[in-house]
């Protein structure tokens, strides 16, 4: 195949570039900064790699790389668990995802040949937060911030069908790996002084990275793959048990708790992202049939570490 690839140069990107290199495949990198791409993909180690530099809000010549490709991964967007929540930033994480769709789409839609399918990514906070609700694929949308970039996200990806181009959304949630989210949560307990962070009742929905690129290749290769499907493990965790857990694999203790204020001093409203979260079932996503390399936690966590 060949793959056109947003956000490649990011945590779950990179990791798909070295899949889909490794098993022959040519990917076209979509990127804003092609000077860090090329450190990241360099062309003596990946010869399959083409990098084309891209205005992620904006139609230009770049569109044209689409139409030789059989897919498109579209996995933009600005990273929504660092800094606090300003205006400007809220509106830098809505329209990363919103315009940057909108242009990906748009690109499919110029294209002869066009691709036969969209990869777009999504998340778990379509769905808003609770501790007692359980989500899957069919439930309804909160209404809080990051739901309404969700919400926006997928309208603009819907779009693609219009061009009769399979399209398919996985709603990710919280990836587990060497980096991402579990990499700022391992250097407190190196030191002795982890622990859950807030209540330590609220839900965290995590899928392994490789479960994650693995997910994205059924997507890309099979035709009967299509619509939403939650990009979680079939065995959400509370955020005490993460904590418990974390501390068993690392030989630590998990007794210090992060009180919710340190963290909402620190990330502001971006504090929902840690201290309120969904318990997600990926109910289509098991229905397909595929198989998690890791759904339990502790494998995962036992795997990453070691």
């Amino acid at each position: 195949m060949k793959v056109a690839i947003t956000g490649a140069t990011g945590f779950v990107g990179s990791r798909l570039v070295q899949r889909l290199h490794g098993e022959g495949h040519k990917i076209v990198v979509l990127t804003r900064n092609t000077t860090f791409a090329q450190k990241v993909f360099p062309s003596e180690a990946f010869p399959n790699v083409e990098i084309v530099a891209y205005t992620p809000n904006a139609s230009g010549s770049w569109q044209s790389v689409i139409a030789s490709c059989d897919g498109v991964v579209n996995l933009a967007g600005e990273p929504i668990g660092e800094g606090r929540w300003t205006p400007e930033r809220k509106q830098e994480i809505l329209n990363s995802r919103k315009l940057g769709t909108e242009k990906i789409v748009e690109a499919i839609a110029k294209a002869n040949p066009k691709p036969s399918v969209l990869i777009n990514a999504s998340a778990i906070g379509y769905y808003g937060t609770s501790e007692t609700a359980t989500f899957d694929e069919t439930s309804l949308s909160g209404n809080d911030f990051l739901a309404q970039v969700c919400q926006a996200w997928e309208a603009e990806a819907r779009k693609v069908k219009d061009a009769g181009v399979r399209l398919v959304i996985l709603r990710f949630g919280i990836v587990l790996g060497n980096g991402g989210a579990l990499g700022k949560m391992i250097p407190p307990f190196k030191l002795f002084a982890g622990g859950p962070i807030g209540s330590g009742r609220q839900w965290f929905s995590w899928i392994h990275v490789d479960d994650l690129v693995n997910l994205i290749l059924q997507a890309l290769t099979k035709p009967e793959i299509e619509g939403v499907y939650n990009a979680t493990a079939p065995n959400p965790v509370r955020m005490a048990d993460l904590s418990q857990t974390l501390g068993q694999v690392m030989n630590r203790p998990s007794w210090l708790p992060v009180p919710a204020f340190a963290i909402e001093a620190l990330l502001g409203d971006g504090a929902i992202v840690v201290l309120e979260g969904q318990q997600v079932i990926p109910k289509r996503t098991v229905q397909t049939g595929f198989e998690y390399k890791y759904p339990n936690l502790q494998p995962a966590l036992t795997q990453i570490l070691n």
